[in-house]
C-alpha cells in the first residue's frame, strides 16, 4: 500500500490527535530507559585509582613524607604514572612498596626510609588490589579486578554493548516486520528489564558482558521498532517533529544516568535502579495496538478498521472506512495495477561517480555524528570537575539541539544546518585541546557547545540522507548509514580510552571527522524546497540544481520536509543512536 494512500487516513482522523500523543508519549518514554542503558557505563565502568594489596596485615603506611595514612586512603594519591609507590611495613615486619600493577618487597628490613636503594624483589599482585573508595564504593571494574594485565576486558564492556546495538537493530527490524510491532515492543521492553536486572546480579564478568549483550539487542530493537510504531501513526505534518524530537527522550536517559551515579555509588545497585525505569512502560504496553499499516500489510482489515475507529473516537473526528482506501490503492494512481517493486543491493548507492561520491560523503557523515555522540558522553569523567554535573549538562544540551534542528532546517537549509553543526562541533574540539586543565569550568562549556552541534548534526542526517536519494534505495540508503553509525559507536569507546595516553585523543579524532565532514558536506547538494526523486535522474538533478541555485539568490517553495519520511519503510527505519 502506498504511503501517500496511507495518509489519506490521517486527513480523516487527524495527524497527531490525542489518541496519537497519548501513544507517542507511552512509547518515546521507552526511549528513556534505551538511553539509560546506552550510558551507564560511563559511571559503572569506572576504573579507581589503586594499588596492589600486600600479602599480610599491615602496621605501617609511609607515602612519600607522609606515615599517617591509612592503606584505604593511599589509592586516591597515587598519580596515574607508574612511579609514584606506597611503602608498608607488615606486622610480620616484611616491608613492601605497593605500586598500581605490582609489589616489591625489600630485602633490607630495617630501613624505613620512603628512597631506597637496596635490592628488592618484585612480585605480581596475586591478594588483588586495594581501590579507592571516596567516589565509588564498588564498580564493575573494582568487582573483578579488571585492572593491569586484565585492563582490556574492562575496555570491551562498552564496544561489546554497542555491537550488541548493532545486532539487535537488525533482528528485531526483521521480527518487527513478520510478528507485529505491538509483539516485539513488549519483548523488548520485557528484555530490557530482565536482562537489566541479570547484569546487576552478574556472579561473574562472562555473566555480566553477556547480560549486557542481550540487554543492548533488545534495547537497540526497541528504538528501531518503537520509531517504526509511532510513525505510522503519526500523519505526515508532523511526522518530522516528532520523530527528531523521540531523540530528545532519550537524552533525559543521560540526566537520569547522572543523578542515579551521583546518588549511588555501589555499581549493582546503581544498575538495578536504572533498570526499574522500564518497568512503567511494561505494565501498560499491553493497551498498545498493532498499528493499521501493518495488519493491512497482512491482510487483516477488519482489525485495521475497529484500530481506526477507535482513533476516530480519540480524536473525534469523522468516521473513515478503509475499505475506499484499499480500492484506491488497489486501481492505483491512474487506473493501473501495481508495479512490482525492484529489490536493490547495496552496489546501487554508487550507481555513478557523483551518486558513489555523495554516498561515502553521508556515511562519513553517520560515522562522525555517532562517534562525536558517545566521544563527547563517554569522555565527561575525564573533563574535570564534578563528573555527574558534566554528563547531566551534556545531555541537557541535546533537548535544544534537536529543537534547533527542526526549526533551522527549514529556514536556511539542511545543507547549510548539517555544515555549520559540524564545522562548529570541530571548533569547539579544538577549543578544548588549548584550554589549560585547571581551567576545568571552560572546557566543560566548551564540550557542551560541541555536543550541542554534533547532537544537532546528528539528528538532521537522518532526514537529509532520506532526502538525497530515489525512492528505489531510499531505505537502503538510510539503513547502511545506520549500520556506519553504529560501527563509529563501537569504536568510540576506545578513542575515549586512549584518553590515558593523550587526555586529549578523543577531541583530535572528533575535530578531524568533524571538519573533514563538513568540508565534504558543503559539496551535497541542498534539498530544501525539492521535492522526493522517485529516479536516479531525479536525484541527479539535485547536482545541476545546486550549482544553478548557487549563483541565485530566489526563495524556494518549503515542502516542510514532513512528507519526506513517509517513503521510508519500517524495516529500514530507527533512530541513529
Amino acid at each position: 500500500m502506498g504511503s501517500r494512500h496511507f495518509d489519506w487516513i490521517y486527513d480523516h482522523v487527524g495527524h497527531f490527535g490525542r489518541f496519537q500523543r497519548v501513544l507517542y508519549f507511552i512509547c518515546a518514554f521507552q526511549n528513556i530507559s534505551c538511553g539509560i542503558h546506552y550510558l551507564a557505563s560511563v559511571f559503572m565502568g569506572v576504573t579507581p585509582r589503586h594499588v596492589c594489596r600486600p600479602p599480610g596485615n599491615v602496621s605501617l603506611v609511609v607515602f612519600h613524607n607522609h606515615s599517617n595514612w591509612s592503606l584505604e586512603d593511599t589509592g586516591a594519591l597515587l598519580s596515574l604514572g607508574q612511579k609514584d609507590y606506597v611503602m608498608v611495613q607488615l606486622q610480620n615486619g616484611e616491608i613492601w612498596e605497593l605500586s598500581r600493577c605490582s609489589r616489591n618487597k625489600r630485602e633490607n628490613t630495617s630501613s624505613l626510609d620512603y628512597e631506597y636503594t637496596g635490592s628488592k624483589k618484585e612480585f605480581p599482585c596475586v591478594d588483588g588490589y586495594i581501590y579507592d573508595q571516596n567516589t565509588w564504593k564498588s564498580t564493575a571494574v573494582t568487582q573483578w579486578n579488571l585492572v593491569c594485565d586484565r585492563k582490556w576486558l574492562a575496555m570491551l564492556i562498552q564496544p561489546l554493548f554497542m555491537f550488541g546495538v548493532l545486532l539487535g537493530s537488525v533482528t528485531f527490524g526483521y521480527f518487527s516486520d513478520r510478528l507485529g510491532r505491538r509483539v516485539v515492543l513488549w519483548a523488548t521492553s520485557s528484555g530490557m528489564f530482565l536482562f537489566g536486572i541479570a547484569a546487576a546480579f552478574a556472579v561473574d564478568y562472562y555473566t555480566f558482558m553477556a547480560a549486557r549483550f542481550f540487554l543492548a539487542m533488545v534495547a537497540s530493537g526497541y528504538l528501531v521498532v518503537g520509531f517504526v510504531y509511532v510513525m505510522e501513526f503519526i500523519g505526515m505534518k508532523s511526522r518530522t517533529w516528532a520523530s527528531v524530537h523521540l531523540h530528545s527522550f532519550f537524552a533525559v536517559g543521560t540526566l537520569l544516568v547522572a543523578l542515579t551515579g551521583y546518588l549511588v555509588r555501589t555499581w549493582w545497585l546503581y544498575q538495578m535502579i536504572l533498570s526499574t525505569v522500564t518497568v512503567p512502560f511494561i505494565l501498560c504496553c499491553w493497551v498498545l495496538p498493532e498499528t493499521p499499516f501493518w495488519l493491512l500489510s497482512e491482510g487483516r482489515y477488519e482489525e485495521a478498521q475497529k484500530i481506526v475507529d477507535i482513533m476516530t473516537k480519540w480524536n473525534r473526528t469523522s468516521s473513515c472506512k478503509l475499505s475506499e482506501l484499499l480500492s484506491l490503492d488497489l486501481q492505483g494512481p491512474v487506473g493501473n495495477s501495481p508495479t512490482e517493486v525492484q529489490k536493490h543491493s547495496l552496489s546501487h548507492l554508487f550507481y555513478n561517480w557523483n551518486i558513489a561520491t555523495r554516498t561515502l560523503t553521508v556515511w562519513l557523515i553517520w560515522f562522525t555524528g555517532s562517534l562525536g555522540f558517545y566521544s563527547f558522553s563517554l569522555n565527561s569523567v575525564n573533563l574535570g570537575g564534578n563528573e555527574y554535573l558534566n554528563l547531566f549538562l551534556l545531555g541537557v544540551v541535546e533537548i535544544p539541539a534537536y529543537t534547533f534542528v527542526c526549526i533551522a532546517m527549514d529556514k536556511v537549509g539542511r545543507r547549510t544546518v548539517l555544515a555549520y553543526s559540524l564545522f562548529c562541533s570541530a571548533l569547539t574540539c579544538g577549543v578544548i585541546m588549548v584550554i589549560p586543565q585547571k581551567h576545568y569550568i571552560l572546557g566543560v562549556v566548551a564540550a557542551m557547545v560541541g555536543k550541542f552541534a554534533i547532537g544537532a548534526a546528528f539528528g538532521l542526517i537522518y532526514l537529509y540522507t532520506a532526502e538525497l536519494y530515489p525512492t528505489i534505495v531510499r531505505s537502503l540508503a538510510v539503513g547502511s548509514g545506520s549500520m556506519v553509525c553504529r560501527l563509529a559507536s563501537i569504536l568510540a569507546p576506545f578513542s575515549v580510552d586512549l584518553s590515558s595516553v593523550w587526555i586529549f585523543i578523543p577531541q583530535l579524532f572528533v575535530g578531524t571527522m568533524a571538519f573533514l565532514s563538513g568540508v565534504l558536506t558543503l559539496k551535497l547538494p541542498e534539498t530544501l524546497g525539492k521535492q522526493l526523486a522517485t529516479t536516479w535522474e531525479e536525484a541527479a538533478k539535485l547536482e545541476s540544481e545546486n550549482e544553478s541555485n548557487s549563483s541565485k539568490f530566489l526563495p524556494t517553495t518549503n515542502n516542510s520536509g514532513l512528507e519526506k519520511t513517509e517513503a521510508i519503510t519500517p524495516r529500514d527505519s530507527g533512530l541513529g543512536e
